[in-house]
């Protein structure tokens, strides 16, 4: 009876942990096998809802036939840098990818096509990219829309071929231009009540 209970609470227990851990997916898990190039040049700035990248990936020809035959859907994003995480919570990098925050900027995400050639995408960068540095990272999905691999245009520390976007500030130069406009006439609008006070002065 006793040996009974025992393989009740184990079986509970390995039922519990395979519910805990189905769809978790550990980015350290995952093999580097996209390879993923970007046509910023290093530390070169680009300006938000302004310049343009072109990404582009597909698979490491230095893994073997067969590796991609999961592959069925990529999803490219922009990523943060280290040196752009610092003291941010919200941009923490997290090994369990459901609670990752590196990558919060999506690109594209488009069907995988074939391991024989790559696919490219031309990006404006949008206006609401925050300032800060960024690298480009690619993830393929399997089809239950869960990640098997990666590709990244940085290294493993996130310290090379990194590039900055310069986000829009809220100013622009018209905005400036009428500020200035409004603040000259409310000046000489106030010399002259003072003038025509003065002269009412002296007439009366």
């Amino acid at each position: 009876m006793a040996s009974h209970g025992i393989l009740l609470a184990s079986l509970l227990v390995l039922s519990c942990f395979s519910q805990t851990s189905y769809g978790i997916v550990l980015f350290s898990s995952l093999k580097d096998s996209l390879l993923v190039t970007a046509s910023h040049t290093e530390n070169q700035v680009l300006k938000a809802g302004i310049d343009k990248l072109t990404v582009s990936w597909g698979l490491n020809q230095s893994y073997e036939a067969g590796t991609d035959s999961t592959f069925k859907t990529i999803k490219v994003n922009l990523c943060f840098a280290q040196v752009s995480q610092v003291d941010r919570g919200w941009r923490k990098t997290v090994d369990n990818l459901a609670k990752d925050k590196t990558c919060l900027v999506k690109i594209v995400e488009r069907p995988y096509t074939s391991s024989k050639s790559n696919d490219s995408f031309d990006w404006i960068i949008e206006r609401d990219v925050p300032g800060a540095t960024y690298f480009v990272r690619a993830y393929a999905f399997d089809a239950a829309d869960q990640q098997v691999a990666y590709g990244q245009t940085t290294d493993a520390k996130k310290t090379a071929n990194l590039f900055v976007v310069e986000g829009i500030t809220g100013r622009h130069l018209s905005l400036d231009i009428t500020s200035v406009a409004f603040s000259a006439f409310s000046v000489l609008s106030l010399a002259c009540f003072f003038i025509a006070e003065k002269r009412r002065a002296k007439s009366s």
